[in-house]
């Protein structure tokens, strides 16, 4: 029996919330976490981490005064119920629509969200810049940062717990690790909760302060008994929590006690909140907590599409084509079945990346490195050094973080590593965070680098094929969701680097067209053929670097009219890269007009209409070519 939502409807602030008894709260989280199944069972989103964290959400709105104190999720997809609870209940519906509601964090969209985020690992490095801010301005507030959902794997929160703890003097900040993948016995945690309430009770706290500044005051052998002290309370914590790595960043730790215990955590919370120093709260959370179906399968309901609230079962897709994403994975592990050099590296992504069969069949093969994209990329160059050949599969946002260790590590000694970079150019309704919109612009400024993309599946296929017996570094860029359903050749075949492909010809335009813009470019071009008397010649660039400037140069230079279209922003990518190619060879008579994303970041919504919006489809074609022709 699901509940009614009639304490949810009267919150509009967390100012309402606080109007509520604690005996109520239990009845409030039940309430939201219908909502949010009910939203994301038809919008799709992050389900299980959101689940999870609905009491942690409550008991931060039921203490901290927000907005004037700050909360940092981290990642934005934990903050669903922090959405209903400031103001967004009503649109709440409109969860990752086009023109609704981001699927995270959003500072232009609240102002109860102190930061944007859709990536991870930025909480404590941007709550710390807060906490130093309000500080130089006087300003009293709290700031809390919630980490969790394996964020911390990742260097740049231990970057933000290093300088936390060396600038702590004054610098208020409460980072709380929200753990939902730890488990701890009952009566584990009920005394690790006991000794977290009760070390941080704000009385105890002054009364350790004054002791340790007394003992430290003992003549010669003051602060050996003051340490000596230290150790001993710190090694009866440490007996029941890992307290003691975030002690040796000088943070005071608390925990770990059980994030579903809205008492526990109101408690420790109002005791934590007077502490003047760097604060760390060790929270244990279920993922998926309250529906069923995600708390036992919490990675599948991690990121999921609309489903059957009752089943937990997926809609059924309307294309029985693959998945770019499945052809990835299956040819991966086909190759790797005769190339016994070939490793996989992703960073946290296995099953987003598609690598989970290769995982079974070549476990030894296999590196998840945790959300750290930097050091995968070096950990990469690393393996190739020693004759192997390391495919390093990461969405294309993700890559941007490891840009410097791509240019040190890599391709500075051309060594073959090979990037496979997932969900390039228009993501859906992630948003801005998500899209993968500047691949192609930054990798084709690195020497040594070939970047390539494909326009169907069975081209993945030979591509990735064409990746691994290359000798030097080599992108291969694909886009989110399901492939054209076109047959696959056997055996795979590679193809010859930069060398491009027509596919129409026609004597009135030339469209040049990369990766997931090639099926768009074909209609164009049976729509201009069929409806305006235009006959187009379209080429399957397959190669951003190098250009097939063998093929390319002398149709432009015949037709002199050309269209580029790209998946990606139009500064510095493919069509930038055709510009440079006519100039370099003194062709300077022929028309050129890119399509691509302009100088925009890009909101979430469906691709399709997305691409449509801005100018990426086949009407966007037509309607450029119909203008340069009446030109």
């Amino acid at each position: 029996m699901h509940p009614s939502s009639h304490l949810l409807d009267t919150i509009d602030s967390p100012e309402d919330l606080k109007k509520l008894s604690r005996s109520a709260l239990p009845d409030l989280a039940k309430e939201i976490r219908k909502t949010i199944v009910d939203v994301v069972s038809i919008s799709g989103g992050h389900l299980a981490s959101s689940l999870g964290a609905v009491e942690l959400g409550i008991a931060l709105h039921y203490v901290f005064n927000t907005p004037r104190d700050k909360i940092l999720w981290d990642v934005g997809h934990q903050a669903y119920a922090h959405k209903l609870l400031t103001g967004r209940r009503e649109q709440f519906a409109t969860l990752r629509r086009h023109g609704g509601l981001s699927g995270f964090t959003k500072r232009s969209e609240s102002s109860y969200d102190a930061f944007t985020t859709g990536h991870s690992s930025t909480s404590i490095s941007a709550g710390l810049g807060i906490a130093c801010a309000k500080h130089l301005k006087k300003d009293t507030s709290k700031v809390v940062a919630v980490i969790g959902d394996g964020s911390l794997t990742a260097g740049l929160a231990y970057e933000g717990l290093n300088q936390t703890g060396d600038t702590h003097k004054d610098k208020d900040l409460i980072v709380i690790l929200n753990d939902n993948e730890m488990s701890i016995s009952q009566n584990v945690g009920a005394l690790s909760s006991l000794l977290s309430r009760t070390f941080s009770a704000s009385r105890l706290q002054s009364l350790r302060k004054e002791f340790g500044e007394f003992l430290k005051s003992l003549p010669r052998i003051g602060e050996n008994v003051y340490q000596l002290a230290k150790r001993s309370e710190e090694s009866f914590k440490t007996f029941v929590t890992p307290g003691m790595l975030f002690e040796a960043f000088n943070f005071e730790y608390f925990g770990p006690i059980d994030g579903h215990n809205l008492n526990h955590l109101i408690d420790i919370l109002n005791n934590i909140k007077t502490i003047k120093e760097p604060v760390l709260l060790h929270v244990i959370t279920k993922k998926g907590k309250g529906y069923p179906q995600a708390e036992k399968n919490p990675v599948y309901f991690h990121g999921v599409g609309s489903f059957d609230i009752d089943t937990g079962v997926c809609r059924p897709k309307k294309t029985n084509a693959p998945s770019y994403t499945e052809v990835f994975g299956q040819t991966m592990v086909e190759l790797a079945r005769t190339n016994d050099k070939i490793i996989a590296v992703t960073a946290a992504m296995p099953e987003g990346t598609g690598l989970v069969p290769f995982s079974k069949s070549f476990p030894d093969r296999f590196f998840d490195v945790g959300i750290a994209e930097q050091h995968g990329v070096t950990f990469a160059a690393g393996m190739a050094t020693e004759g192997y050949c390391p495919v390093v599969a990461i969405y294309s946002t993700f890559l941007q973080r490891a840009f410097d260790q791509i240019i040190h590590d890599v391709c500075i000694e051309n060594l073959p590593v090979v990037f496979a970079l997932d969900r390039g150019g228009i993501v859906g309704e992630d948003g801005p965070t998500h899209h993968g919109l500047f691949d192609i612009s930054f990798l084709r400024t690195i020497p040594n680098m070939v970047v390539m993309a494909p326009k169907d599946e069975n081209e993945l296929r030979r591509m990735l094929a064409t990746a691994v017996a290359h000798s030097g570094p080599i992108a291969l860029r694909y886009p989110r969701g399901q492939a054209v359903g076109v047959d696959l050749d056997e055996p795979i075949e590679t193809i010859p680097i930069g060398s491009a492909e027509v596919l129409d010809r026609g004597d009135d335009i030339l469209i040049l067209a990369i990766g997931s813009m090639v099926s768009e470019a074909q209609c164009a071009a049976e729509q201009l053929a069929g409806s305006h008397a235009v006959q187009a010649t379209v080429v399957n660039a397959r190669f951003v670097k190098p250009l097939d400037r063998d093929l390319i140069l002398p149709l432009a230079r015949s037709i002199g009219r050309v269209i580029t279209v790209e998946e990606n922003a139009v500064q510095g990518g493919f069509g930038s890269a055709i510009l440079e190619l006519l100039n370099d060879n003194g062709i300077c008579n022929v028309k050129v007009k890119r399509l691509g994303i302009d100088d925009v970041f890009v909101e979430h919504g469906p691709q399709r209409a997305l691409r449509s919006k801005y100018r990426m489809d086949a009407a966007a074609i037509v309607e450029n070519a119909r203008e340069m022709m009446e030109d």
